[in-house]
């Protein structure tokens, strides 16, 4: 049994290291990229609050032929399932390659509304071998809700996913 629970007392860089090592535990001796970002999704739920959504999109091949982002395994309400690269927060993270810390996603040019009730929002991207693979997307239903900090341990996160899905 798994029982991952984050210390509340702690700074939330000490969370982000627990999380990360709680993700390390989990996804170690797992093959499987869909059971790892599902692992990886539910673990980030638990320990960075104020959520709405966490989850991840993974860089596929789109209906006619180019690369796109495709949902992966999330915690929270239905999402959008295909992305273009370079559009949203999400697609502008996968082009550029860059964590894009969001303090209000009304704001951002050609924002991609998955969800009315979203905020603010982190996504940082997943590269292996140089290429972006995947990104990690959070929302929050709060304004200005990440930090620097959010985005730092979601990029350890990233590092030690990107072999892993």
């Amino acid at each position: 049994m798994f029982d991952f629970k984050p210390d509340p007392s702690l700074d939330i860089a000490e969370r982000y290291r627990q999380l990360v090592d709680a993700a390390d535990a989990l996804t170690s001796d797992e093959p499987d990229a869909v059971a790892n970002m599902a692992n990886a999704a539910a673990l980030i739920w638990e320990f960075v609050g104020d959520l709405n959504w966490a989850g991840f999109y993974r860089v596929g091949e789109s209906k006619s032929g180019g690369e796109e982002l495709i949902l992966g395994p999330f915690v929270g309400r239905p999402a959008c399932i295909r992305i273009p690269i370079g559009r949203g927060v999400c697609g502008a993270a996968a082009e550029m390659a860059a964590t894009q810390l969001v303090e209000d996603v009304h704001a951002f040019p050609g924002h991609i509304a998955c969800d009315a009730a979203s905020r603010s929002e982190v996504v940082v991207p997943v590269v292996r071998d140089g290429k972006v693979i995947a990104v990690i997307d959070l929302d929050s239903p709060s304004p200005a809700r990440f930090s620097e900090e959010d985005a730092t341990g979601l990029e350890k996160l990233a590092e030690l996913l990107a072999d892993r899905i």
